[in-house]
């Protein structure tokens, strides 16, 4: 199982979003540490009520990624995630692809479909259409990466015999769809080469409009499921899961090592692939000694 460390979230309107440490020292670190990859999310105009109930800010992923990659030498790259729907799928495209050639290959696009309606609004992108958009993106993305002329009749836009280059260096990027419905397995199973379930309890499925996963044996299950659904589909590459540890105390690493050990040992068993692990602090010195404690702990 490989680790990919989430670039704390500053919750609140209060203090700035770079609190938790500067992007060079902060990537350098992870990837000192042994991690294998880091990964930010995305809120580009977070409505104000939401914000003030204890959501989070962000920096554009992309553009925070491309700072980890000019500091990193081997570490992946994880939005975790875009909202596809966001953005004409082109423009994704090309984005993606810019990062995956700059970095030598590393770039990992971790897209979901989006949840928050003031976001959706401020951005004049239908709610309403968000799961047909987010298709429509699963298409458009591997023909803009072979580098081939192509066409493509969209909802809102008509691409005739249109070219992109330059390639990316991974044939394709890897793509990683989020949600914990059956049609985002099923859109993995066909389409994509990883899934991010999201793990929170009800209240955050609730928020982000995703059915909740409940036990290790459900998620279980449910990797099972993907996984013969993708066989069935003709696919012979390996499906990656990424699963968010959560574990009590984990914030402290060394602490309680055996406890966490188990855990992380279980959701393996469970199938998943790789692990996204963080911690809450607002501060350079508490994110950076817990880089180094993770790392010493249970990685090197």
């Amino acid at each position: 199982m490989r680790f990919i460390y989430h670039y704390p979230e500053r919750h609140g309107s209060d203090g700035d979003v770079l609190d938790p440490g500067p992007l060079p020292e902060i990537a350098a670190a992870v990837e000192r540490a042994g991690f294998d990859g880091m990964s930010f999310s995305e809120h580009p105009i977070p409505g104000a009520r939401w914000l003030e109930a204890g959501g989070h800010q962000t920096l554009d992923p992309f553009v925070a990624l491309s700072f980890v990659a000019a500091a990193t030498r081997g570490i992946k790259l994880l939005t975790h995630l875009a909202v596809a729907p966001y953005r004409n799928p082109f423009l994704l495209a090309k984005t993606a692809a810019t990062l995956d050639k700059l970095s030598g290959g590393r770039m990992i696009l971790g897209i979901g479909t989006g949840y928050q309606k003031s976001e959706f609004y401020a951005l004049g992108v239908s709610l309403e259409e968000r799961n047909a958009l987010f298709d429509e993106a699963l298409a458009v993305l591997p023909m803009h990466w072979r580098g081939e002329p192509f066409s493509y009749e969209g909802l809102h836009f008509s691409a005739r015999d249109v070219i992109a280059r330059p390639r990316p260096v991974q044939d394709p990027i890897p793509i990683w769809v989020g949600g914990n419905s059956k049609l985002s397995r099923r859109r993995v199973a066909q389409r994509a080469q990883g899934w991010m379930p999201m793990t929170g309890g009800a209240q955050l499925s609730a928020t982000a409009r995703t059915p909740a996963l409940g036990t290790l044996g459900e998620l279980a299950a449910a990797i099972t499921e993907l996984r013969e659904s993708a066989a069935a589909a003709g696919r012979t590459d390996e499906i990656d899961v990424l699963h968010s540890y959560q574990g009590e105390g984990i914030g402290t690493p060394a602490v309680d090592t055996d406890r966490h050990r188990e855990a992380l040992a279980e959701i393996e068993k469970a199938g998943v692939t790789w692990m996204i692990v963080s911690n809450g602090s607002y501060d350079r010195t508490e994110t950076l000694e817990f880089i180094d404690a993770f790392g010493s702990t249970y990685l090197r």
